[in-house]
């Protein structure tokens, strides 16, 4: 019965953050069509952890006995989670994704390679630690994934949405180092208090960002859609999403979790298609393909310690039936 419960909430969280890149793109409007926060990108993503952060800390407050960070440590991975991991993540994702010529099935595909970047950023910041041909291999198919999901045109770099991709792949990078400072400051403190805290930084963040750059909350069109895609992402991919995250990443681990980023694209692709009219392009299949590739090259060592433990897993799993 776990298992089954374990692939439902797997199923869901992997829904819920791949409609996230369909909501982001409803909740922007087009040039065309521009209702919602098209012109307030920034603002769009601190609203929304706004709300998000303020029901997270709720539930730090009832599930823990520490709901404010305590110490230098937990303070300054506050921060580093704050500037890194919330505010240069979601500003820039949420600016990149005003191109028209970004599907929500794109930037998914881009973002689903921070696992494949936070391993590099972990070696960088572990001298010790080496990356093995192969493994060097896997972070060169990545970036190459990038590379050939922007589709650049070498006589107009500024089409076909390249630059607002590589947006996203900004977004991704700063969201993996940011992983990596924070677990190397190694502050023991409960993650749903530093999730919490962060949202709640970065949203500050982010409101004074996009105060510097000009925009207004007068700039905003209130519409249907707006409220739909802000209610969806703070009460659904952002607080709820996070916390079925914590109960996985207990159950199953860093490996098998990490396995989310790359379903949650076909779930932003059926999304962006049926609610968008979004269809992925096969430069955004073959950049898929090459990122995914990397992580298992990356990931070879610790998938093959995780294969014994998933077969007799599955091997139980069909005893009972």
């Amino acid at each position: 019965m776990s298992r089954y419960r374990n692939l439902a909430l797997f199923v869901f969280l992997a829904a819920a953050w791949g409609a996230a890149f369909m909501a982001i793109k409803a909740g922007l409007g087009t040039p065309a069509d521009p209702g919602g926060f098209f012109e307030t990108p920034v603002l769009f993503a601190a609203i929304r952890y706004d709300v998000a952060g303020v029901l997270m800390l709720g539930y730090a407050a009832y599930a823990t006995d520490s709901p404010l960070p305590r110490g230098r440590d937990q303070w300054a991975t506050v921060v580093v989670g704050s500037v890194l991991i919330m505010a240069g993540y979601h500003a820039l994702l949420f600016v990149g994704e005003t191109d028209p010529a970004v599907t929500s099935a794109a930037a998914a595909v881009i973002v689903s390679l921070s696992p494949i970047l936070t391993t590099g950023f972990a070696r960088a910041f572990l001298p010790s630690e080496r990356l093995a041909p192969a493994g060097l291999v896997g972070l060169l198919l990545g970036l190459a994934g990038v590379v050939v999901l922007s589709n650049p045109n070498p006589n107009d770099v500024l089409s076909g949405g390249a630059v607002a991709k590589l947006l996203i792949f900004g977004a991704a990078t700063v969201f993996a180092l940011g992983s990596v400072l924070t677990r190397r400051i190694d502050a023991e403190m409960p993650i749903e208090t530093m999730e919490a805290w962060t949202m709640l930084g970065g949203a500050l963040l982010m409101h004074v960002v996009s105060v510097a750059i000009g925009e207004s909350v007068s700039a905003v069109s209130w519409t249907t859609d707006a409220f739909l895609a802000l209610g969806y992402l703070s009460v659904v991919a952002s607080a709820l999403g996070f916390l079925v995250y914590f109960v996985l990443l207990e159950r199953l681990g860093p490996i098998e979790i990490n396995l989310v980023s790359y379903v949650a694209p076909v779930f932003a692709a059926l999304t962006g298609w049926a609610f968008l009219g979004e269809l992925p392009t096969v430069y955004t299949v073959a950049g898929f393909a090459l990122i995914f590739v990397g992580f298992l090259l990356l990931k070879r060592e610790s998938i093959r310690r995780e294969l014994p433990r998933l077969r007799r897993g599955l091997e139980s799993f069909g005893a009972r039936d």
